[in-house]
């Protein structure tokens, strides 16, 4: 694939995932339930960690500077890049299978989101972080096999019919 090929692409996913998050998500102070995870999962399957990473980390900056919702924090980009990270080592020219999938939304729900955005909140919010640990920990265990399955059907769907992604030689079972 050509760079400038690749590079559309990825812009695509940063669009889709700034749409996905913040467009169509439910949002309180300390927690968010959208669906912006889709798009950075599945350019770490298809394009590898690094660019998962880069993508996840643009389209955090790109909007929080479109669309603010408060102050711009750092931390919470450093998490976006981890989680796309997270994706492509897990998934990224590997049999995408449901454990592979799992495992990776259980290391970016334990790591990332239980432990450094919850560190982030308190530090933003002033609050103890025991207690915004309570409502994150319930919305993660809620939204632990809806990540898994939105995750795998997406991209079996997507190397099924070819469509979006050309060529795509990974196996789903």
């Amino acid at each position: 694939m050509k760079k400038s090929q690749k590079l559309v692409y990825l812009s695509l996913l940063v669009s889709i995932e700034i749409v996905l998050t913040r467009f169509f998500a439910i949002e309180t102070p300390i927690i968010r339930i959208g669906f912006g995870f889709l798009p950075v999962a599945m350019c770490g399957a298809i394009f590898g960690p690094v660019s998962a990473g880069l993508t996840a980390a643009v389209a955090d900056i790109l909007g929080m500077m479109i669309f603010p919702k408060g102050a711009y924090f750092p931390g919470f980009t450093l998490s976006a890049f981890l989680g796309g990270t997270i994706y492509g080592v897990f998934l990224y020219q590997k049999e995408v299978n449901l454990k592979r999938v799992s495992i990776a939304v259980f290391v970016i729900t334990i790591f990332v989101n239980l432990f450094l955005n919850t560190c982030w909140l308190s530090m933003i919010t002033g609050k103890a972080a025991q207690i915004l640990m309570i409502p994150r920990l319930k919305k993660e265990i809620i939204m632990f096999p809806i990540h898994v399955y939105l995750i795998f059907t997406v991209y079996k769907s997507m190397d099924k019919i070819g469509i979006f992604f050309p060529k795509l030689n990974h196996k789903t079972k």
